[in-house]
């Protein structure tokens, strides 16, 4: 009897905990026909093959996301615009664009701003003694910090994180009228808002800005600049790729502390370990679970013929809890070494502030237990109710 499994119709158990499903199919269809025709990979050495060789999986989602949002709708015109969705040339282009704004000594740079800043939220807790990790910690971090790298104003930066979650939750399976509704209207009140924001910038610039959005701004390659909305969609994506997953890493990863008090006391004995550390929650609650490629021709993927245009969901949260290729795959080690996780994925998409989510990942968590040992639970945590990114939507704590 063939292994039953539809990613478009999840019961609400997999929200909660998708790994016992992803076990079994790795174990009995590891690249599993959906209902739709898709392809759903769940094995670390097919995924890490797919993303390697953007030559036969391609990114652009134009065809695929059609159907989804229509092609005249705003959120077709960002998720087909965006970094992420496109292959070379555009992806390219974008990827030389932001240069090495988000280089390792850049990160360091960052790093004095990122401690004034976490230092502060965590005062803020300290007073009320209690407080919503999510909200009130982490995902305020990234958009502050991408709100720093693009200079967008401080009182300009509250509507950011709500524009971010609907125009992502427009990539979820089943996607509502409701939500379809949102991640447009979001779309376009952002577009409006960068069109004011960045018209600015543009007539305020100095030959010595250096920020992403100066280096868009700027960027010209063999004769080819960004248009206008491309340039928008970037800003965008960078907030978006930026906010989203990070937020998720933090919250996950002070859940995953607090779920092991045994883990916790050995990073607080030795908070050196704190880059494994966060290496491990990356692989053990990937904050993005799954990307997707389309097969540019007939291919085979894990021993199956696979037609052209074929629709392959890449399971990121699957691969990195394969059998084959980590130890007790269900322990949560923060001494974990080796650790070849896919949480950032890997080939020329692989993601461009991977420094910056590592830095403030290790900052947010280890300052937030060093300053709080004995923080508990505060109720149960609320999981979002979403299969592509992993994280809370409420973590109540009381300190």
């Amino acid at each position: 009897m063939p292994f039953e499994f539809d990613p478009s119709q999840l019961p609400d158990s997999f929200y909660e905990d998708p790994y016992p499903v992803y076990a079994d199919l790795r174990a009995q269809s590891p690249v599993h026909v959906c209902p739709d025709g898709s392809i759903y990979l769940t094995r670390h050495e097919d995924i890490f093959a797919v993303y390697r060789d953007p030559r036969l999986y391609s990114s652009d989602k134009k065809v695929q996301f059609a159907p989804v949002f229509g092609e005249d709708s705003p959120l077709y015109e960002h998720h087909t615009t965006s970094l992420v969705f496109n292959d070379p040339p555009l992806h390219t282009h974008v990827r030389k664009a932001i240069g090495n704004a988000l280089s390792q000594k850049i990160v360091d740079e960052m790093e004095r701003g990122l401690e004034t800043l976490v230092a502060g939220l965590l005062d803020r807790i300290e007073q009320k003694g209690s407080a919503d990790l999510v909200a009130d910690y982490a995902a305020a971090i990234p958009v502050e910090i991408i709100g720093n790298l693009l200079k967008v104003p401080q009182e300009e930066r509250e509507p950011l994180r709500r524009w971010s979650l609907a125009i992502l939750g427009g990539l979820e399976a089943n996607l509502s009228d409701e939500a379809k509704t949102a991640g447009e209207q979001s779309v376009v009140e952002f577009l409006a808002y960068l069109d004011h924001f960045v018209g600015q910038r543009r007539q305020s610039l100095q030959s010595d800005d250096d920020d992403i959005l100066a280096r868009l701004l700027r960027w010209e390659s063999d004769g080819v600049r960004l248009s206008t909305l491309e340039l928008y969609h970037q800003c965008i994506f960078l907030l978006n790729a930026g906010h989203e997953t990070t937020s998720n890493l933090i919250g996950n990863g002070i859940e995953l502390l607090l779920r092991y008090p045994d883990q916790r006391a050995d990073l607080m004995e030795n908070p050196g370990l704190i880059g494994s550390a966060v290496e491990e929650m990356l692989r053990y609650e990937s904050p993005n679970q799954l990307g997707n490629r389309t097969a540019t021709q007939a291919v085979e993927v894990g021993g199956l013929n696979v037609a052209a245009d074929t629709v392959l969901t890449l399971c990121i949260g699957s691969a990195n809890r394969d059998e084959s290729v980590f130890v007790d795959p269900e322990q949560f080690d923060i001494t974990r070494s080796p650790n070849r996780h896919l949480a950032f994925g890997s080939g020329i998409h692989t993601c461009a502030g991977l420094n910056v989510a590592r830095l403030e990942g290790k900052v947010a968590i280890l300052r937030f237990f060093e300053r709080f040992p004995r923080v508990e639970l505060n109720g149960q945590p609320e999981r979002a109710r979403r299969a592509r990114f992993r994280g809370f939507a409420s973590l109540p704590v009381v300190i």
